[in-house]
This record gives structure tokens, sequence and C-alpha cells, in this order.
């Protein structure tokens, strides 16, 4: 009886792998450990719901993250069985074209306020300063 429960625990976790690990395995983070941070933080989810970083993922879910204020949503397709190179990495997930275009307007954003930014040489001096503060005010108040 338990060779047969420990042949249907292996086939699960053959078709399954934890978020943090397979997050780290398609290479969405650098090291296991961020991955598991992410998780943690409630940077991604599962079907809209938070999930710890031992949940098993499988083929057909969806998973929708943040990673440096860029949102990604992912469907699972395949469970790597290693950390590969990046072409095997992206075979096993599929990203909504929503999902890409979304991430490329926020990232276009970013690059315009950093441009509208005032420049300096080095350190900020004290007139500048005040400029910064006084625009992380206004944009935090609104």
């Amino acid at each position: 009886m338990s060779s047969m429960r420990s042949e249907s625990i292996t086939e699960e976790r053959a078709s399954s792998e934890r978020i943090d690990k397979w997050l780290w395995f398609v290479r969405f983070f650098k090291t296991r450990v961020l991955a598991t941070a992410a998780v943690q933080g409630g940077h991604v989810k599962v079907a809209g719901e938070r999930v710890r970083a031992g949940y098993r993922v499988s083929p057909g879910m969806v998973i929708s993250m943040t990673r440096d204020q860029l949102p990604y949503l992912l469907t699972v397709v395949l469970i790597p069985s290693r950390r590969g190179p990046a072409a095997e990495a992206r075979a096993c997930y599929l990203e909504s074209e929503d999902s890409v275009r979304q991430r490329q307007e926020i990232a276009n954003g970013i690059r315009r306020d950093r441009l509208q930014m005032p420049r300096t040489h080095g350190r900020p001096d004290k007139h500048t300063q005040r400029k910064l503060r006084e625009r992380n005010r206004r944009s935090n108040s609104e």
C-alpha cells in the first residue's frame, strides 16, 4: 500500500513544482531566495490569491506577478526539471499580450518621469533637493 502511495506522490511532484522553485527555474529571479521573498511579500498570486512559497503549480495555472514595479501575467505550460538556458525557460510559460503591452507602457512612463527629473553632476545641491522634495510631496498627495 505504501508503495502505491509513494508512486502517486512521485507522479504528482513530477507534474507540479513549488512556485518559488518554478519562478527560479524559469529565470524570473536570479536566486531561489529572491523568488521565495517575492512570494512571501505578496508579489506573486495564483488565480488572484496570495500563495505561500510551497504552493505547487502545475501546467495550466495562471500566475500574476509584479517584479521591479512591472506586472507579469503568466500561464504555466511546462514544469522544468532544472534551471536551464533562457530559451528553455521561455518555453515553460506563456505571457499574455496585454501583460506585455501594459509593462511596456509602465516602463515608458518611468523613463519619461526620469527625463523630467533635474539632472545633476553627482549629489544634488540644496536647491535641487528642495525641488525633488516638493515633487515627491505633490506626487504622494495625489
